[in-house]
């Protein structure tokens, strides 16, 4: 088993698995090491948004994807009260691809990481990076995994971080410590999901939830299964656990979402809960620094977090992802005449971090002014009359998060045919 790699790359959803599919097609040795096993459900909308459908093609993922997501999202409705406004979502401007579709990411990551190794990309999975330090211009992780008595020592010039914003980099223990121990916030974002079975959901419709202390949406995806997933304040969610004594804390928070959006309980009448509920938190949107340290570079949420009421957490995750890709591969091929050459340097992470900001950055700062609304419906209600009368103001919003803008080109790289 080799320990000295290209890159290493903490982290195995679809920010660090897209990364490490770009570099090990352009003849990087890659090693990817994740804590949890695979396949895993996760707290995530699943909404896949249309400027990305290309892109999982060229990872060489999208057959695949295509045979198991659900409908193509047209229509997008807000869900506030007792109120349900419908607008159409914009189209891509592609011949195949024009309509964003959901997937569990116990089938996306999936495919995304058996994609990485199949073209050579090392899996550490279940282990967990418990030490980085870096020496001169090499970057050392100390690899873990339960039940091992010896540690995993592998090293890199590149080292991406791609896990989530709640998990610190490796050598931030002190950090981490810090964190669990801080007192808890009233506005502090807990986040819920589950999944349904016979919802009254109508395909391709993208119901945007808003309610006091929190937001959410819904969406049908694979197998017929829809997802609800929400954010909830701390001190609201506490409220209702009052509220509803002897509940649970989701139990609570979805009593809480029923009581202030009529149309959730329309949706979810005579529906199947499956597989029960998933909980995390507190969510920490906001930029974070998408180049570390000399050689060291982030992707996904580890880089920045939006609020997730847009549903651009994915799109942000592929495309950072395959933004720094470009970057790392035309430094090595310009360095040395050869894909395979590892680039560290300020050029790299100075050219990736101005174009992670151009293109992510606006997407932030919309999101969070959507979400501060959807959490204030008084404050909001203003907006309704105007959204009720033209809510082609819904459309130009999803047009505003970026749901038809391509970032990344997938005309870069060549990974042969679609299903690879």
């Amino acid at each position: 088993m080799s320990s000295e790699f290209d890159a290493i790359i903490i982290g195995a959803g679809p920010a660090g698995t897209t990364a490490a599919i770009r570099l090990a097609s352009a003849g990087w040795s890659v090693a990817i090491v994740e804590k949890r096993e695979f396949p895993r459900r996760k707290v995530c909308g699943e909404c896949i948004a249309a400027s990305n459908l290309p892109l999982l093609d060229a990872l060489g993922i999208g057959e695949q994807f295509d045979a198991l997501a659900g409908p193509g999202l047209q229509r997008v409705g807000l869900f506030v009260g007792q109120r349900k406004i419908i607008a159409p979502l914009p189209p891509m401007n592609h011949e195949r691809h024009r309509w964003g579709r959901a997937l569990g990411r116990e089938h996306l990551d999936t495919m995304l990481l058996e994609r990485a190794a199949a073209l050579g990309a090392q899996v550490f999975q279940p282990w967990t990076v418990k030490q980085h330090h870096a020496d001169g211009d090499i970057h050392r992780c100390t690899l873990s995994r339960a039940g091992d008595e010896a540690d995993v020592h592998l090293q890199a010039s590149v080292l991406i971080h791609a896990h989530g914003s709640w998990e610190p980099a490796p050598h931030d223990a002190m950090q981490a410590d810090a964190t669990r121990k801080s007192p808890h916030r009233n506005s502090d974002l807990l986040a819920f999901k589950s999944t349904w079975l016979n919802a009254h959901i109508e395909p391709g419709l993208l119901p945007v939830l808003a309610f006091p202390g929190g937001y959410g949406g819904m969406v049908l995806g694979d197998h017929g299964l829809t997802t609800l997933a929400f954010c909830i304040r701390r001190d609201v969610l506490q409220k209702a656990r009052t509220t509803h004594a002897g509940m649970s804390a989701a139990q609570a928070a979805f009593a809480h979402v029923q009581a202030c959006c009529t149309g959730v309980g329309e949706v979810l009448d005579d529906a199947e809960l499956v597989a029960g509920w998933l909980a995390v938190g507190p969510l920490q949107p906001g930029i974070r620094e998408a180049t570390p340290g000399d050689g060291q570079f982030a992707v996904g949420n580890a880089a920045g977090e939006a609020h997730p009421i847009l549903g651009e957490g994915m799109s942000m995750a592929i495309q950072s992802a395959w933004l720094l890709s470009d970057r790392l591969i035309a430094h090595g091929a310009q360095a040395s005449g050869s894909s395979g050459m590892p680039a560290t340097g300020s050029s790299v992470g100075l050219e990736y971090s101005r174009a992670w900001r151009a293109h992510f950055a606006p997407r932030l700062r919309f999101a969070a002014v959507c979400a501060h609304l959807a959490m204030r419906p008084q404050a909001a209600a203003p907006l309704l009359p105007l959204l009720q009368r033209w809510p082609g103001l819904l459309t130009q919003g999803a047009r505003m998060a970026g749901k038809v803008r391509q970032s990344a080109v997938p005309a870069t790289i060549q990974l042969g045919n679609r299903s690879g």
